[in-house]
């Protein structure tokens, strides 16, 4: 909400306490507001009255997210405090972190451009902070930490796929792994954690909902407690409200006339999956999966589950599925994979899945998405070059990797909240 001053009617009587805050609305502003009485803070600068421009231009500030730890004991964090107002920075958001002999701060910091990094460290470190560690923020961390929360819980609530997404936002650069009970042959991977989960300073393990493990990783900051705990709500939220996708279909109309539906699938689609498999020709299921043909429908479950990314399918008007698109979570990459059925090959079918996945990898934040192909394989050539997007080849013995760069879908800067005066007799 803006504050605002209006002109008052020349015959309503203004109260006493109105006129107060109106003088130090002024003061604080340095003129007056449209209609009001001139305050002795205007009358003392009148270049302020007259709306006369600042000559001192602003300083370039640069935004940092730091986090420290300091003593468990009165006056430990304004004493960090005064040491960074000392070098003229503005902390805009924090967040405390309790350890069992201290406390880990987070900061969200306003510093001067000139301010380099080991500026803010050398000022925490002589206020009393250590294992300081400082990289540059942007608007998008301009979000407080209960707001991002409940954001991230709804994204997850909607679509079980978000869950690896949520956690990597969450918790900044990390790596998430997700891990299955069984290998594809079936045998136990001895790989579910407890039920509490297992935390290891810079590795979190969490039991999955769906079978297996999710293991978190960040080499470069250790994991607090409080993190630990907002990731195990997280997973717990996801065994709640069990498997979900979204189910928007989507009727499309070919270049030749056919229609054909695309939409989100799981493992749901398994029976229609391994139906198109037999439709396909050795050929094509070797393209897609670079194996032995015969394993193929092994793969299946694993690149259907949500928990592994999301896959789109083409279904004809009579229900019958004809292409599947899959984008996965590959630690901290991500991959795109297409198999169309030979009859519906070079229809522009594979294009268009690819166009989504690649429009879903951007909304997610992801900077590349690569696809491994056969160097034979002139169709998925084909189709990542018609996303007109930079795009990297490595070969070799046959295997090719295409790499496209993607330019993140920004999301909306958070709009600065406007603090209210307070009433004098308030403050």
């Amino acid at each position: 909400m803006t504050f605002r001053a209006t002109p008052e009617p020349p015959h309503r009587h203004r109260p006493r306490w109105r006129h107060d805050l109106v003088a130090w609305w002024s003061r604080r502003q340095g003129h007056a507001p449209p209609g009001s009485s001139r305050s002795p803070a205007a009358d003392a600068h009148p270049a302020h009255a007259a709306g006369a421009p600042e000559t001192t231009a602003p300083e370039t500030t640069a935004l940092w997210r730091m986090r420290t730890t300091v003593r468990d004991e009165p006056g430990a964090l304004a004493a960090l405090c005064a040491a960074l107002a000392g070098h003229r920075v503005d902390i805009l958001a924090l967040q405390t972190h309790p350890l069992t002999d201290g406390t880990v701060d987070e900061f969200l910091l306003r510093a001067p451009e000139a301010l380099p990094s080991d500026g803010l460290t050398d000022a925490v470190a002589a206020a009393g902070g250590r294992d300081t560690w400082v990289e540059r923020a942007d608007t998008h961390d301009l979000v407080d930490a209960p707001t991002r929360a409940l954001t991230l819980a709804t994204r997850t609530a909607l679509d079980a796929a978000e869950l690896p997404l949520a956690l990597r936002q969450l918790f900044g650069r990390c790596t998430i792994h997700s891990v299955p009970a069984k290998s594809l042959g079936g045998r136990s991977l001895d790989s579910t954690p407890p039920a509490e989960g297992v935390l290891e300073k810079t590795v979190m393990r969490l039991r999955d909902p769906s079978g297996g493990a999710i293991v978190i990783e960040r080499p470069y900051l250790p994991f607090t407690p409080t993190e630990f705990a907002r990731a195990r709500a997280l997973v717990e939220l996801d065994a709640r409200l069990g498997p979900r996708i979204p189910h928007d279909d989507d009727v499309l109309t070919l270049p030749e006339g056919n229609a054909i539906t695309v939409r989100r699938a799981d493992t749901g689609d398994l029976a229609a999956a391994r139906e198109m498999h037999a439709r396909c020709s050795s050929a094509t299921l070797g393209q897609r999966y670079h194996g032995p043909v015969g394993d193929a429908d092994r793969y299946l479950a694993h690149l259907l589950s949500p928990r592994f990314g999301r896959t789109l399918a083409a279904y004809t008007a009579s229900g019958r599925l004809v292409a599947l698109g899959h984008l996965l979570w590959d630690g901290d990459e991500t991959e795109v994979a297409l198999i169309v059925e030979d009859e519906w090959q070079r229809r522009g079918v594979g294009g268009e899945l690819l166009r989504r996945l690649v429009a879903m990898a951007a909304e997610t934040g992801c900077g590349c998405v690569y696809a491994v192909t056969q160097s034979a394989n002139t169709g998925m050539v084909a189709a990542m070059r018609a996303l007109e997007l930079p795009l990297d080849y490595q070969i070799e013995q046959g295997t090719l990797v295409i790499s496209a760069r993607l330019d993140p879908a920004p999301a909306p800067a958070p709009e600065p909240a406007v603090p209210l005066p307070v009433p004098p007799q308030a403050r």
